[in-house]
């Protein structure tokens, strides 16, 4: 990391050199603590039953959640599981949908079988072509065993596919986008 002091009139301010690019220090520091919080929340700290007692549900209901594929969390070499705040979130997200919306778990699956998962990670057509979360809508691409493309060699878990869309407005915002998109070329 490079510094430069720049004086002005009235003040001295100093510049990062962040990837290439000058960056104001505050700036620099606000980005810091914004990659700092997003990787605690990311990091794996509640043991099932904390997860569990945390969202007011059972420890069998977590892992029913896990079996039908709506969460990846964090094993353990010794098969622990273990919670970050984003699967809290996650979590939460499914609730709401089941017990405010009335959405069914396997709903829940079709809507999350629609993120363009093959857009995001930027597959290939020969990729698309042989990927099965390509070729269906019942399941979201983490519950699939990739083999012959991109995600063979990804953890679903770490993927942004399922990181970023761990909460209810991250995925209205993506369907929404996508709506206007296709609204868009079929003007054109």
């Amino acid at each position: 990391m490079k510094f430069t002091i720049q004086k002005t009139l009235n003040s001295t301010k100093i510049k990062h050199f962040f990837f290439g690019k000058k960056v104001d220090i505050y700036k620099y520091q606000v980005l810091r603590l914004k990659m700092f919080r997003d990787n605690l929340e990311q990091q794996p700290k509640y043991p099932i039953r904390k997860a569990a007692e945390l969202l007011k549900i059972s420890v069998h209901t977590l892992r029913m959640y896990e079996k039908e594929g709506l969460i990846i969390p964090f094993k353990k070499k010794s098969g622990q599981r273990l919670y970050s705040e984003i699967d809290i979130d996650r979590i939460n997200c499914i609730r709401k949908t089941i017990n405010e919306e009335k959405v069914s778990i396997e709903g829940i699956k079709k809507t999350l079988s629609m993120i363009p998962c093959w857009s995001i990670i930027n597959c290939s057509e020969s990729e698309r072509n042989n990927c099965s979360a390509f070729k269906t809508s019942t399941d979201p691409c983490w519950n699939f065993k990739h083999k012959n493309n991109t995600c063979a060699s990804r953890s679903c878990r770490d993927c942004i596919v399922y990181k970023e869309f761990s909460n209810c407005q991250t995925i209205k915002n993506k369907i929404i986008e996508l709506t206007i998109e296709k609204n868009i070329e079929e003007i054109k």
